[in-house]
């Protein structure tokens, strides 16, 4: 690892050697948080948890071939070199971003309150047709996984997908510092984390704070059909570059798309216009949100010098991931997972890719979390949504979604066919009743509702009644 040698750790976090003066030159050969994940010659960070204290594990990494480790209290024996700093968490901060900075290395920072990761996704893929990329894996976007995926860079890449996940003020600046940008997309203001930031102003305030970070040439995208993001004028005395589904906004959009065609569950098509260039692309992902993923990746590949046709091959082949409105199919019936996480704008965007489907469609949906004040009418507003788009059955858990079981059935004309539970057997118990063959069912919402639960309980279903 460039320029991680245990003397320049130390002084970058403030902490005090403690070991033999000939290893301070020494250079690490990885950093783990997790005692089972360390490598010979690596570097141990113990985190505290609420469940675990790594500093229990430093006798047993140190056996087992780190070169040193870091702590919060002075050692006696246990190991033969660490470095003693204040907060373990906040050298980790500290370490990620001195090793940034030491990188010859293209970074592209994402960031906005719904779509963070499928836009990534869709960035590397289209990065892919040109440069060796590192990208975020997981939900590693918050200040653990941050700095974790910035270690995972290596000599071979030459561009990091780095996507940064914030629940409040102050956050974005830590992210950002560790990051250092050159290239930033916001996806958009969405009603998230209201708990803590009070409202699209209070979010806006909280995402933009990456600016501040921003390498100095560093390049802005943002999505020009958001009411909110569209009132950035500069950025370090730079406009952004917009993205769009509507007319340029007065010429200020990079890059936007029209023609386009829903291709049901299969995807969509689109036609992408970047600087006087065309060409019809087809997105294997269904859904207008996808079509705007692909923008603010078609605006990335532009600032990276890549053509027109490397980016459309990118946007083309792009897949799904886990819990990410990933397509399953289980035996007769289709299985939307996108149960990683929830807040109304992207429950919407999910009951409208729901609402493409042949067949009968099934939401199987649970409650939002940090909507703050409002979260009950949003829950209602979100159930009555599910009405309006056509759903046929709604089966929905949690005390919140109580509220959502209401607005589908005060929606005017609704025909959907609505039940609430008090939790997720009974949910299933009745869900399993009323699948059949050729149904597409959709499980959705916040991550603390656990719903991957009934996703696994769903394959183990059909398994049985293929």
């Amino acid at each position: 690892m460039k320029d991680m040698t245990l003397k320049n750790i130390a002084a970058c976090c403030g902490g005090t050697y403690f070991g033999d003066k000939a290893s301070l030159n020494t250079a690490i050969t990885s950093v783990a948080i997790d005692s089972r994940k360390i490598q010979a010659g690596g570097l141990f960070i113990p985190i505290r948890g609420e469940r675990a204290d790594g500093h229990d594990f430093i006798p047993s990494v140190m056996q087992g071939g780190a070169l040193a480790c870091l702590s919060e209290h002075k050692l006696d024996g246990q190991a033969n070199r660490y470095i003693l700093v204040e907060s373990t968490q906040s050298a980790l901060r500290d370490i990620a971003a001195f090793y940034r900075r030491a990188l010859d290395i293209k970074v592209v920072g994402i960031t906005g309150s719904v779509g963070k990761t499928s836009t990534k996704e869709m960035i590397a893929s289209v990065l892919k047709q040109k440069f060796r990329v590192h990208k975020t894996e997981g939900n590693f976007n918050n200040e653990i996984g941050l700095p974790l995926t910035v270690f995972g860079i290596t000599a071979e890449h030459e561009i990091a997908v780095l996507e940064m996940g914030i629940s409040d003020f102050g956050e974005m600046h830590r992210l950002a510092e560790i990051a250092a940008p050159d290239i930033c997309v916001i996806t958009n203001i969405g009603l998230c984390h209201l708990e803590n930031l009070g409202s699209r102003d209070g979010i806006l305030k909280a995402k933009t704070e990456v600016f501040s970070h921003l390498n100095g040439e560093g390049i802005v995208v943002l999505n020009g059909d958001d009411d909110k993001l569209r009132t950035v004028q500069q950025v370090n005395g730079k406009p952004p570059i917009f993205y769009t589904l509507k007319e340029p906004h007065h010429g200020r959009a990079g890059v936007y798309a029209d023609g386009i065609k829903p291709l049901g569950m299969e995807g969509v098509q689109m036609t992408l216009h970047i600087s006087g260039s065309s060409q019809e692309v087809a997105i294997p992902l269904p859904g207008e949100h996808n079509i705007y993923n692909a923008l603010a990746a078609a605006c990335v590949g532009a600032a990276c010098g890549m053509e027109i046709d490397q980016i459309c091959r990118g946007i083309s082949s792009v897949r799904t991931i886990s819990g990410r409105s990933n397509f399953i199919q289980m035996g007769c019936i289709t299985v939307i997972d996108d149960c990683y996480n929830a807040n109304p704008v992207s429950m919407q965007a999910s009951i409208d890719v729901l609402s493409s489907a042949s067949g009968r469609k099934i939401a199987i949906l649970g409650d939002m979390g940090e909507l703050g004040e409002d979260e009950r009418r949003l829950h209602k507003e979100t159930g009555r949504y599910v009405a309006q788009k056509g759903i046929d059955l709604l089966f929905c858990t949690g005390d919140l979604s109580l509220e959502m079981a209401q607005g589908a059935r005060e929606a005017k004309g609704c025909q959907t066919i609505v039940s609430h539970f008090p939790d997720k057997r009974g949910l299933l118990d009745a869900a399993f009743k009323e699948i059949k063959p050729k149904d597409t069912v959709l499980v959705k919402a916040s991550h603390f509702m656990n719903f991957p639960e009934i996703v696994e309980a769903l394959k183990e279903f059909t398994a049985k009644n293929q």
